[in-house]
């Protein structure tokens, strides 16, 4: 799940040179939206899916036209405050009556779980699905950057957006794509953080949306496959640290591999360092 997050930081730096600090939010609508999806419609699980993964990606896309599209070439910081304004405003927003609601919501899950134990280690078909879906997303996103043209044209935004501009590529078509995908990804994480932890509220994507920042940075962000493998460390850092320290621990150690990772290697384990060009 912090990998489904994390696509879309280091998706979004990679294009525009911005963290996107509302990302954990558009999570956190995608959740909401699948939690009506099953308690009020009763959809099936692929439908689901899809309605958490469309209805995120749209929001990013307003997002992105709304906040971010005026301020491209202000400075950095405008943007970086304005990130973290429309997180605020999407966390106090949706907690209003009329909209989500302050309260914690039940989610209900679409499938019964069943555990499995191998060799003393437990195993539940929910994190099956969680890796499956996980691992196919992953495929999915390489597909669409690396062999369609549309992903073409977001390697091309992210090497030089001018003058993939003057090479004809649709900047900021590209740019709301590369919104609304990462966000797509984040929906389906949604889904999945209610499937697995059956509670819901409008600040859950705070702390999901922290780790996968780090989790991107650890893995070098602006690379997909290392935001993958920092996500993957992280996951593993938090069960290890609640298994063998305490479950208090559980959060810092993610920020403590953040320091260590930016003392140590600051473009990340993937990452590359940019050359400036003055």
């Amino acid at each position: 799940m912090y990998a489904l997050i994390a696509l879309g930081y280091t998706m979004v730096y990679g294009i525009v040179r911005l963290i996107n600090f509302a990302h954990g939010d558009v999570f956190m609508v995608g959740a909401f939206l699948a939690f009506y999806a099953v308690e009020k419609f009763h959809l099936p699980l692929p439908a689901v899916f899809a309605i958490a993964a469309g209805g995120a990606a749209f929001l990013a896309v307003v997002i992105e036209r709304v906040a971010y599209r005026p301020l491209r070439h202000a400075p950095k910081i405008a943007a970086l405050i304005t990130a973290i304004g429309v997180s605020l405003f999407l966390e106090y927003f949706t907690a209003l009556h009329q909209v989500f609601g302050p309260n914690y919501y039940a989610f209900p899950r679409p499938f019964q779980v069943v555990s499995l134990e191998i060799g003393g280690i437990t195993v539940t078909n929910i994190q099956g699905v969680i890796l499956v879906v996980a691992l196919a997303s992953l495929g999915a996103l390489q597909y669409v950057v690396y062999r369609t043209k549309v992903g073409r044209g977001m390697r091309a935004v992210s090497h030089d957006a001018v003058t993939a501009g003057l090479m004809g590529v649709n900047v900021n078509g590209v740019i709301s794509f590369t919104f609304g995908l990462g966000a797509a990804l984040a929906g389906v994480g949604g889904v999945l953080y209610g499937i697995a932890y059956p509670q819901i509220n409008t600040f859950m994507g705070v702390m999901p949306g922290l780790k996968a920042f780090t989790a991107a940075v650890l893995g070098g962000i602006g690379s997909i496959p290392g935001a993958f493998l920092g996500a993957l460390i992280m996951g593993q850092s938090e069960t290890m640290t609640t298994a063998y320290l305490s479950s208090t621990y559980r959060d810092g150690i993610a920020f403590v591999l953040l320091i260590a990772v930016l003392l140590w290697k600051p473009t990340g384990i993937l990452g590359k360092a940019r050359t400036e060009k003055v």
